[in-house]
């Protein structure tokens, strides 16, 4: 979480969206038998979310 609360606003996005497309990338692969470690969809899925709870809190704050 350190790490992620260090990045600006603008890196957290970029950050976001580049997981999101290697999210997706991962489902398909998954649809299609290949993926060699499941587990590293739910790992994404946290991260995306704790960058999201990063963002909500700084819009918090901003209020």
């Amino acid at each position: 979480m350190e790490e992620i609360r260090n990045l600006s606003n603008e890196e957290i996005v970029a950050k976001i969206e580049e997981t999101e497309k290697e999210l997706f990338n991962l489902r398909f692969q998954n649809s299609a038998g290949n993926l060699e470690k499941p587990s590293r969809i739910k790992e994404l899925r946290k991260f995306v979310a704790r960058m999201k709870t990063v963002l909500n809190e700084r819009k918090e704050e901003v209020k």
